[in-house]
């Protein structure tokens, strides 16, 4: 991924990554949603867990209302906000995709406001769904990155990928790595690919339930704050769980 960046997450002490007055200093916009984010990560027993926080951006064409209407924005600034309980670096790595990886870049607490816009316009054309090179591009990323925690992988689209096959083997080969996906559906689609990757057996196709999935509906930002992140962290405890049963994660 050719961006300059290595994220080292500091091992779990107690505590968010980024204390609340850091947060309200660089980012005061994210206040709400950073204590939202701290309810539901005490709810799910993770508020020492420390995390690589990615963000996975759908660029096809049927997506273009949803960064308009700010929607995708919107879910960037949740993610971001997050990730500063996470993570102890106030940064989190973006891949937009289309039919290839369209761009990679970063939002942080100290430049997030219109940010996902800004990236999105400067990349021009947008093509169809293909998730296997975006998936690719984080897998690559994080093993490079020198992390000591776990990946958290935010993963947005609107439907289901051209190559279905590709994005399936990914996700099975990267079952054995300590990294998780949670995918997030915008819009009406009946994302049967995805609920189907959410079901793949276990020890049949992975190694152990390495993805989410939840839908986020047409109008995503109407979804409470608390609801979205009690849905984006209903799974990855019990991911932890069998990822250190399984020897994938310390």
């Amino acid at each position: 991924m050719p961006i300059d960046y290595v994220k080292r997450p500091s091992h779990p002490e107690p505590g968010p990554g980024i204390s609340l007055e850091k947060v309200q200093a660089a980012a005061p916009g994210l206040v709400t949603f950073y204590k939202q984010a701290a309810v539901s990560l005490s709810k799910h027993g993770l508020g020492a867990q420390r995390a690589a926080v990615y963000l996975v951006l759908d660029r096809s064409g049927s997506m273009r209302p949803y960064y308009q209407d700010g929607s995708v924005q919107h879910l960037a600034e949740q993610v971001l906000a997050l990730s500063a309980h996470l993570d102890d670096d106030g940064v989190v790595p973006v891949v937009f995709f289309s039919t290839a990886v369209d761009g990679v870049d970063e939002i942080s607490l100290d430049e997030h406001r219109g940010r996902i816009n800004a990236l999105h316009e400067s990349y021009g054309h947008m093509g169809r769904t293909s998730y296997h090179l975006a998936m690719e591009a984080v897998i690559e990323h994080y093993l490079a990155s020198g992390a000591a925690a776990p990946a958290f992988v935010v993963f947005q689209t609107d439907g289901g990928p051209i190559n279905k096959g590709a994005a399936e083997q990914i996700l099975c080969r990267a079952a054995g790595l300590p990294m998780f996906w949670q995918f997030v559906g915008f819009g009406d689609d009946e994302f049967r690919f995805l609920r189907r990757l959410d079901d793949l057996p276990v020890p049949g196709r992975r190694a152990v339930d390495n993805a989410g999935f939840f839908p986020a509906g047409k109008d995503p930002t109407l979804i409470p704050d608390t609801q979205l992140y009690d849905r984006l962290m209903a799974e990855f405890p019990l991911w932890l769980a069998a990822a250190r049963a399984a020897g994938i994660l310390r």
